[in-house]
Parts: C-alpha cells; structure tokens; sequence
C-alpha cells in the first residue's frame, strides 16, 4: 500500500517532464522573431493601424444597420446551439453506451468527426450548398455544436451513478421512465450548463462566420474591412463586444440560477 502513493508521484512527475519537453520542443522548432514583433516599426505601424479605427462611425442610419446585424448574429447563435442541443441529446443516448457497444462507439465516431471540422469550414460546405446568408451560419454551428454537445452529454450520462435507476427498475418502473425521472433528471442541470456555455462561444463563431459570406456582423466587418473604412469597422468590432458581453452576463445568471 505505501508503494501506490509513490507510484502515482512517480507518474504524475513523469507526466510533467513530458508536458514540459514538449514545450522546449515547440518553442526550439517555430521561428517566433520576438525582435521583429517589438521594433520601433513594428510599434509604430501598429500604432497608426489603431489610430485609423478611430472614431468609430455614429451615424443613426448605420447603427441601424449593426443593430439588426447584431440580432441576426444573435439569432444565428441561439438557433445552432438549440438544434444541437436537440441533436446532441438524441445522439448521446447511444453514445453513453445505452444500446451496446456498437452503437456506442459508431455514434461517438459520428460525434468526433463532426466537432473535429471547425465552423468555418462547416460554413464553407454549407455555403456551396444553401448560398449565401444566416442560414449557411445557422447550420454550421449546429454542425459543429452537435458533435460537442452530444459527446458531453454522453460522458455526463455515462459517469452518472447507476444506484437510483436501478432502484426505480427493481420496482417495476419500465427503463424509459427509469432513465426519465432518474439519469436524465441528475444530468440535466449539467446538460444545461454545456448548452449555455456552448451558446456563448456560438456568439463569438457566428461574429467570425459572416467573414465567409455567412451574415451578420461578420459580413459587415469583413465588407468594410476590405474597403479600408476603419472607422466603420470599429463600430462593428464595438457591437461584436456588446454582444457578447451581454451574453456572457446572461449565460453566467442563468448557470448560477439553474445550480442554486
């Protein structure tokens, strides 16, 4: 027994050398030039890049127009992370192990394969196949979101204690109700939890997917951008940070109220 303590010190610092080697490695094979990046050229360009986002564009009839990109934004997000919710629910049934091994481990593959491709290229296979728009945007993150969601609620599922399912099952209640009032009951409030975080980093991806034609802010930014208006520019990256600042809030109120 004595010797279990020290094996495990025994690995955890072998661990960490390895962390550690791979860090040196990664810093001895890129070429970062960190007295290029700190130059007095470097700073000043960068300065007088800055200074061109300035002031940004107040005018009431193109905050008009950031405002109902914002909602636009807004609704691509809330929307994707919604049907990936749905989808990742169903498809983490069989992902937890709850129809054999088979299943399983076909729908976890299914899962990774589509939270490995980023929402950018989503937005690009989808832009090809619906044109340009919300939707393409829409449909991208859902892709992405449900391969996340759906292997998060498979593990919340999996590693849930089995003691108050196999008591409803041993009193007669059939498995659909037993994993009704006893699993999906327990996982719920982290399920919840995974959803709302998802949906805040969804706010942010559906701000960078209009740079691929998808809408929303994205396609503003990525329009005047490419037309050198910086000051415009500015008032979209202002609106970008409103945004999900405001969802962060809300997404913070709603998880201390759903774990109180």
């Amino acid at each position: 027994m004595p010797q279990a303590p020290a094996l495990m010190q025994l690995k955890t610092t072998l661990v960490l050398l390895s962390i550690a080697a791979l860090l040196v490695a990664s810093f001895m094979t890129l070429n970062l030039d960190w007295n290029s990046l700190f130059s007095d050229d470097a700073m000043r360009n960068s300065k007088e890049f800055l200074l061109g986002f300035t002031p940004p564009d107040l005018k009431l009839n193109f905050l008009d127009k950031v405002f109902f990109a914002s909602i636009e934004t807004l609704a691509m997000s809330a929307l994707g992370t919604t049907i990936a919710a749905v989808f990742g629910v169903i498809l983490a049934l069989p992902a937890s192990g709850r129809f054999g091994a088979v299943a399983k481990h076909g729908t976890r593959l299914f899962l990774n394969i589509f939270r490995a491709i980023p929402e950018l290229v989503w937005a690009s296979i989808m832009l090809i196949a619906a044109g340009l728009g919300p939707f393409a945007g829409t449909i991208a993150l859902a892709a992405h979101t449900t391969g996340v969601l759906g292997r998060l609620f498979a593990d919340a599922l999996e590693n849930l204690p089995k003691d108050c399912e196999y008591t409803l099952r041993i009193n007669g209640s059939s498995a659909t109700n037993a994993f009704l009032y006893a699993n999906l009951v327990l996982a719920l409030p982290q399920m919840m939890s995974y959803t709302l975080y998802r949906w805040e980093n969804n706010i942010r991806a559906a701000a960078i997917l209009g740079v691929v034609g998808a809408g929303g802010l994205g396609q503003m930014l990525k329009y005047h951008l490419s037309l050198f208006q910086m000051p415009t520019a500015a008032t979209v990256i202002l609106a970008m940070l409103i945004l999900v600042a405001i969802v962060d809030a809300l997404s913070f109120w709603m998880r201390r109220r759903l774990t109180n």
